[in-house]
């Protein structure tokens, strides 16, 4: 089948997670015998900021890095049912423009033969529950969720016709364990974003840094002057920008990281939780996690990753752990087990076929051929 992803963007993943997910079901995708297409906006937020910071060169290092994921950009003048012609699954990821989600459901509605599905990867549901109520999904033939209580949250509204749960993953093609000696001590990557984890992140990451005297590093954008100052002060070392294909080594130069969620997801979208949880553990990297509630028992806490309640429990924990190599094994390579069991983009790619075979796209064979 043709498989058509329309993706805020595929190339940049500047403050984008969601591209880290679609490179790897695509390329899963591609494996299993597919075509599989992105198509961005010429001009998207990402990009434009991934550009501005880093130059063409970010561009170049992608292509060179996927060279077998293919990607069109689209503007205004773009015709998009003649673009779409011959496709057979159509994606369209909520970051889209609302105008454009309306005519792609249009060309459904109005005889498209694309099976037509929506794909949710964000808290605005509840966040901003005004935004995705105004989209006019009438005529899509399904919805994506990134989670269960998000999957409930869009049947409760009346969001869309059928709603499947979709978790995001790590992509294994990239994210595996290397054979790099640590040289520091915890790494976090991940974006300041909006304010919504300010508090944990101090709670969870700066202030336990501080307390143990770590050797640490944070990668990831948007960090105001404030958050350098408090990170400066704290001793912890910030780098940036990082792409996603270098995240592996980052991770292998440090002995532990930390997940810390966004607040939406904690109080409103449990279940959910972030990417770069699949991807750590895909890593073989030791993880302890600030608190979320893991309601579809995604992971086995105490087993693949260590639980914090509080910042002071957050501070034992890394300190037991860094004090003790023999538990680091142990828990990175149970970790390590569950994703590869249970999470990787494969999983995902083969789930996808497995839904369009309920919506009655291919037969259930076909899925796993």
């Amino acid at each position: 089948m043709r498989f058509v992803f329309y993706t805020h963007s595929l190339i940049s993943d500047w403050n984008h997670g969601n591209a880290h997910f679609l490179r790897g079901v695509m390329r899963e995708l591609q494996h299993l015998g597919h075509q599989a297409q992105a198509i961005e906006p010429e001009q998207s937020w990402s990009r434009d900021n991934l550009v501005a910071e880093q130059g063409e060169g970010a561009i170049t290092a992608f292509h060179s890095t996927f060279p077998m994921l293919h990607t069109r950009r689209y503007d205004a003048s773009t015709r998009h049912a003649e673009l779409l012609d011959g496709a057979d699954v159509v994606v369209v990821h909520e970051w889209t423009d609302p105008a454009l989600i309306a005519e792609l459901g249009a060309l459904r509605r109005d005889g498209a033969r694309f099976t037509l599905l929506f794909h949710d990867t964000h808290h605005r549901a509840v966040s901003a529950a005004g935004e995705i109520g105004a989209l006019d999904l009438s005529g899509y033939d399904a919805v994506l969720a990134f989670g269960e209580t998000l999957r409930q949250r869009y049947l409760r509204a009346g969001w869309g016709r059928q709603v499947f749960t979709w978790h995001e993953a790590a992509d294994v093609a990239l994210f595996h364990p290397l054979d790099v000696e640590p040289q520091a001590d915890l790494v976090w990557i991940g974006n300041w974003g909006d304010g919504e984890r300010s508090a944990e992140l101090a709670e969870y990451l700066i202030d336990p840094v501080t307390a143990l005297g770590l050797t640490a590093t944070i990668r990831g954008v948007r960090y105001p002057d404030a958050a350098l100052a408090q990170l400066s002060s704290a001793g912890i070392s910030y780098g940036g920008w990082i792409a996603n294909a270098d995240v592996p080594r980052e991770f292998a130069r440090h002995r532990v990281t930390v997940h810390v969620p966004r607040a939406p997801y904690v109080r409103e979208l449990p279940g959910i939780p972030t990417i770069r949880m699949f991807e750590a553990l895909a890593c073989g990297i030791p993880l302890v996690s600030a608190p979320w509630d893991d309601c579809e028992g995604l992971f086995r806490p105490g087993t693949d990753h260590l639980r914090a309640r509080d910042g002071a429990e957050m501070q034992r924990q890394l300190s037991t752990l860094l004090a003790d190599a023999e538990m680091r094994r142990e828990i990175a390579a149970a970790g390590l087990e569950t994703v590869r069991a249970r999470h990787t983009c494969r999983h995902r790619a083969e789930e996808l076929l497995a839904i369009l075979s309920r919506l009655g796209v291919i037969r259930q064979t076909e899925s796993i051929a």
